[in-house]
C-alpha cells in the first residue's frame, strides 16, 4: 500500500506539471524535472492560492511592490555601481540557476527567503532597505542578461511565489524579452511585470545593450491564513537551503554546499559520454535503477 501512494504521487505529480500551461517541456524531460518532484507541494500552492491560474499577473494587485517601482532610479544607480559584482557563480555552488550561466546570465542576490545577504546590506544599502519594508518579497536579486543571451525553455519548481521584474537598466527594445506560456513581455526600464514561474518560460536578448533588472520572488497570496503560514514555513526552512553567497561572508544554503559535489559527479559523466556515448548511458540508466530500487524497492517488503 506504501509503495502505491510513493508511485500513485509520483505519476500525478508528473501529469500535474506536464499539464500546466499550454507549452509543454518534452515528457522525457518534465519525467525528472525539479518541478515535478515538488508537483505535491505545487498542488497544494496553486489549489489554494488566491489568484487565478494564469501566467501573468496585474501589478497593480500588489500594492505593496509600488515603492519598488517609485524608487526605481534609486535602485538603478545602486545595480548599475556593482557592474563587476553581478557575476557567475564562482564555486558550482548555486543549483537553482547553474545552467543559465553558461548562457552568459549574471546575478546579484540581495536575499533568499532568510535575511538580506551581508555583501547586499553593504554595497546596495538603499536597495535592501526598500526590500525589508515588504514582507512578502521573500527573495531579491540584480539579474544581468547581456546582448545575445538566451535562456532555454524552463519550470522553475516552486508555486509558492510568484515572480516579479522590474526593469532597470535595459534595452528598451522588443527584442529583449521573457516568453511565458507563449504569451510575450519585453522589459522597459521603470516598468514592472509579475508572472507565475512554474510555467514554461525563456528569455533572449537580440539587442546591442546589456539588460539589468530587479528580480523577485513575491510570497503567493493564499486563501486561508493557515496555507499562508504553510507557504511561510516551506519558504524558510526549505526553500532556504538553496541560498548562495555573492562573497565569503554570504550564507551558503544545504542544497549549495551538496551541489558543488553532485556537479563534480555531473563533470566526470560529460567527459564519459564525450568518450563513450554507451558507456554513458549504461552508467546513467544503472544509476536511475539503483535510485529507484533504493526509493522504492523497501515499501513492497
Amino acid at each position: 500500500m506504501y509503495a502505491l501512494i510513493i508511485v500513485s504521487i509520483f505519476i500525478i505529480s508528473v501529469i500535474y506539471a506536464h499539464s500546466h500551461g499550454k507549452e509543454k517541456l518534452k515528457f522525457s524531460r518534465q519525467l525528472f524535472d525539479h518541478s515535478t518532484f515538488l508537483g505535491p507541494v505545487n498542488m497544494f500552492m496553486t489549489g489554494f492560492s488566491r489568484l487565478p491560474n494564469q501566467p501573468f499577473y496585474s501589478v497593480e494587485d500588489f500594492p505593496e511592490l509600488k515603492a519598488l517601482q517609485e524608487n526605481w532610479q534609486v535602485i538603478r544607480d545602486e545595480a548599475l555601481q556593482l557592474q563587476n559584482q553581478i557575476k557567475a557563480a564562482e564555486s558550482n555552488n548555486d543549483a537553482g540557476f547553474n545552467t543559465f550561466f553558461k548562457r552568459g546570465w549574471k546575478r546579484f542576490y540581495l536575499k533568499w527567503y532568510q535575511a538580506s545577504h551581508p555583501s547586499a546590506q553593504q554595497l546596495c544599502p538603499q536597495t535592501v532597505a526598500l526590500l525589508e519594508k515588504i514582507p512578502s518579497v521573500k527573495a531579491a536579486m540584480f539579474a544581468e542578461l547581456p546582448s545575445g543571451s538566451y535562456l532555454g525553455k524552463h519550470r522553475d519548481p516552486y508555486a509558492g511565489s510568484i515572480r516579479y521584474h522590474l526593469g532597470l537598466s535595459t534595452p528598451n527594445d522588443d527584442r529583449c524579452f521573457i516568453e511565458v506560456d507563449q504569451e510575450r513581455h519585453s522589459w522597459r526600464d521603470g516598468e514592472a511585470t509579475l508572472f507565475d514561474e512554474t510555467y514554461v518560460h525563456w528569455a533572449e536578448n537580440k539587442a546591442e545593450q546589456t539588460r539589468i533588472i530587479l528580480f523577485c520572488d513575491i510570497e503567493r497570496p493564499m486563501k486561508w491564513r493557515w496555507a499562508q503560514s504553510f507557504n511561510a514555513w516551506f519558504g524558510r526552512n526549505v526553500m532556504s537551503a538553496a541560498s548562495s553567497p555573492n562573497d565569503d561572508q554570504d550564507r551558503t544554503g544545504g542544497i549549495n554546499r551538496v551541489f558543488k559535489y553532485l556537479y563534480a559527479v555531473h563533470a566526470k559523466g560529460r567527459e564519459i559520454k564525450a568518450e563513450n556515448p554507451k558507456k554513458y548511458y549504461l552508467y546513467k540508466w544503472t544509476l536511475f535503477t539503483i535510485l529507484f530500487a533504493i526509493i522504492f524497492v523497501p515499501a513492497f517488503l
